[in-house]
């Protein structure tokens, strides 16, 4: 990552280098910290267009109000706030992580006496889960020793900074054991979801199936996404549990989330996925090139409610 260009800091655009914390911040400490991932995406008529920006910064403000953090900015502030970041940066196509900390003043575990900071950064980021047998193959997954955190040990409908220490480890898991990714089941042994992926599998009858937010999964917007356009375009998509065997013999497996998009899986637990030797099949790349579509301004039903414009 490039350190140069502008970071949105507490309602100031800054240099890079200026966007600066305590040592002794409280989210660096206990975890108590929210966040976003958003992508800036290039549209058909030549400009840039943020994708479902509104429903992320009001995950951004529920995932605050969670852990009773005031963010000190409302919902359109902090639209305009990202917008106004990926212009300063100059850039066409991007990541845009919006995050809200407690900060620093008071140690120990209460952090309610701290002031909260939010900042708002972007960067370029191609491919966030590079595929080991090459793209043709899909991404190779395997089932992490590391099990999805119980919804009854942490809000799962928040997207925490603390979540993800549980993802990082999983994460590590598969990387060094050879692997692209993990799979996370939860407590009672079913598929949750990738270290920071929602999980679909396609069924014998073409129809999609995916776990529910109750299974510890976040609801992702992306996997939302997924969903409504599936369904409107005559693909039914069922909300289940699904058991680990199951997506060996699934006809198809992949991958959906704002840094990943949708990621094709070739192999889980050196198991090939699907009747074509671990290649993305017909589902995963029709929805693929639907969603691609919409992303970039092609489909006006999907485009013209959840692209957000630059300009």
């Amino acid at each position: 990552m490039e350190e140069k260009g502008k970071i949105w800091f507490n309602g100031t655009l800054v240099d890079h280098g200026d966007a600066k914390i305590h040592v002794l911040t409280h989210g660096l400490h206990y975890g108590t910290g929210v966040f976003e991932g958003i992508r800036c995406y290039k549209t058909i008529d030549g400009k840039s267009a943020i994708f479902r920006l509104q429903d992320h910064m009001q995950r951004l403000i529920d995932s605050g109000k969670i852990y009773f953090m005031d963010l000190g900015f409302t919902r359109r502030e902090l639209e305009q706030a990202a917008i106004d970041t990926v212009k300063a940066n100059g850039m066409e196509e991007c990541y845009i992580r919006p995050i809200a900390f407690y900060g620093y003043g008071k140690m120990g575990v209460n952090p309610m006496p701290n002031k909260v900071s939010v900042a708002i950064a972007v960067w370029k980021w191609d491919e966030y889960i590079k595929s080991g047998g090459g793209e043709e193959k899909g991404a190779r997954l395997m089932v992490s020793s590391w099990a999805r955190l119980d919804p009854k040990t942490m809000p799962m409908h928040a997207k925490a900074t603390a979540n993800y220490a549980n993802s990082a480890l999983a994460r590590v898991e598969a990387l060094k054991a050879g692997f692209d990714e993990a799979i996370m089941l939860n407590s009672s042994g079913m598929v949750v979801e990738a270290t920071a992926e929602n999980i679909f599998m396609v069924e014998r009858d073409g129809s999609l199936a995916t776990p529910p937010a109750s299974s510890g999964a976040l609801a992702g917007i992306t996997r939302e996404s997924v969903i409504t356009i599936a369904e409107e375009n005559g693909i039914s998509c069922k909300e289940r549990n699904i058991s680990r065997d199951e997506l060996y013999l699934a006809d198809e497996v992949f991958l959906t989330g704002t840094a990943a998009e949708i990621k094709p899986i070739g192999e889980i637990d050196n198991r090939t996925i699907g009747r074509d030797a671990g290649r993305p099949g017909k589902v995963t790349k029709q929805l693929k090139a639907l969603f691609e579509a919409v992303v970039h301004g092609k489909d006006e039903k999907f485009s013209n409610k959840w692209l957000a414009p630059i300009n």
